[in-house]
């Protein structure tokens, strides 16, 4: 879908632009020659940078986007006769094309999911016994913090389902590509939702969260890295000019960039929930955690309001539309829409008391 510029959009936070000072560093980086392929000054400070982030031990591979750095994550702990476990409406299971199976060669296993979220006991119910050579042996749980449906995992769940994999041999990796929207939320560091709960390897986003474009993939537990420079490179995510990938995160991680951009997104969010949750024809179906909305919608509510806004229905069938706001989604921009909706209201509200008196 595609309005004129200046129409809302609450389509997904990867429609806005850069953050002025991730423009700044994008500048303040094209000058003068440095040495390809991640050996320079810039990539050297984002990863210090990260590692304070992260801990001092982890090793950081920049890459172009989320899939990449998904696959390139799950190929370095999995291999193609093991099998990955992830909730059924993850990113990694629905919206990446099969990538991750392609490349690793190995199994997804899609777990049922409640509000977005997988526990120990769920993951244990999806392996369905174990004749050894015959099955695709456990080695990867993958979680979304947040998940697709905006709900957080606490610190407690993260850990428990950490404990749960290394106590089977396996490693818990998570798509962070909104991990600082969740760590906004929780009030708490990017740490105590990775590092200090057991995750192994994370997928950490930047470019729902004002970078022009570039992950992090952060190998808290270094022995999954083994291999990973060159997973990278077969994945064609090794960047030549990484500088300008790098100095992303250097900006994004100064004076808390990221957490000023993911507040700021929660916050909007928030202000919109308030403005609508009462009412009629409108019923927010998950809590309201992080930058996204998932309301029910009376159906003839749709196509007035897509004729003002652009927005995604997550769930055509049950009429659920998906609405994300951004660190550059202004409070005009919110109660903007949020009027939008109540005239919709309104007028469907009147239409059916018309009906209703014919």
């Amino acid at each position: 879908m595609i309005l004129p510029m200046g129409s809302l959009y609450f389509a997904s936070d990867n429609t806005s632009g850069i953050h002025p000072e991730i423009l700044a560093a994008i500048e303040r980086a094209n000058h003068g020659f440095v040495t390809g392929y991640g050996d320079d000054p810039f990539t050297r400070s984002a990863t210090v940078a990260l590692g304070e982030a992260f801990g001092e031990s982890a090793e950081v591979y920049f890459t172009f986007g989320g899939t990449g750095a998904n696959v390139v994550a799950i190929a370095s702990m999995a291999r193609s006769f093991e099998a990955v476990y992830c909730a059924d409406c993850s990113h990694l299971w629905c919206d990446e094309c099969a990538a991750p199976e392609k490349f690793f060669g190995g199994k997804l296993v899609a777990v049922p999911a409640r509000s977005g979220k997988i526990t120990p006991a769920d993951v244990t119910a999806s392996m369905s016994g174990n004749r050894g050579v015959h099955h695709a042996q456990p080695k990867v749980i993958s979680i979304t913090q947040p998940t697709e449906w905006g709900t957080i995992y606490q610190p407690a769940e993260m850990q428990a389902l950490a404990e749960f994999a290394h106590s089977r041999g396996m490693f818990l990796h998570v798509d962070g590509a909104r991990l600082s929207n969740a760590a906004a939320s929780l009030e708490t560091s990017l740490g105590a939702i990775s590092t200090d709960v057991g995750v192994d390897v994370l997928s950490f986003g930047g470019t729902k969260n004002g970078l022009m474009g570039g992950e992090a993939i952060i190998f808290i537990n270094p022995a999954c890295a083994h291999n990973a420079g060159y997973l990278r490179k077969q994945a064609t995510q090794l960047a030549s000019k990484m500088r300008f990938i790098a100095v992303q995160f250097e900006a994004l991680l100064s004076n808390e960039l990221w957490r000023r951009n993911a507040s700021h997104a929660n916050t909007m969010a928030a202000r919109l929930a308030r403005a609508v949750s009462a009412l009629d024809g409108l019923e927010l179906i998950c809590p309201v955690e992080v930058n996204a909305l998932f309301p029910k919608l009376d159906p003839s509510f749709i196509e007035p309001l897509q004729e003002h806004c652009v927005f995604y229905m997550w769930d055509e069938p049950a009429s659920i539309a998906r609405w994300m706001t951004s660190f550059n989604t202004t409070a005009a921009d919110v109660d903007a829409f949020a009027r939008i909706i109540h005239d919709v209201a309104a007028d469907r509200r009147g239409s059916a008391s018309t009906t209703r008196q014919t």
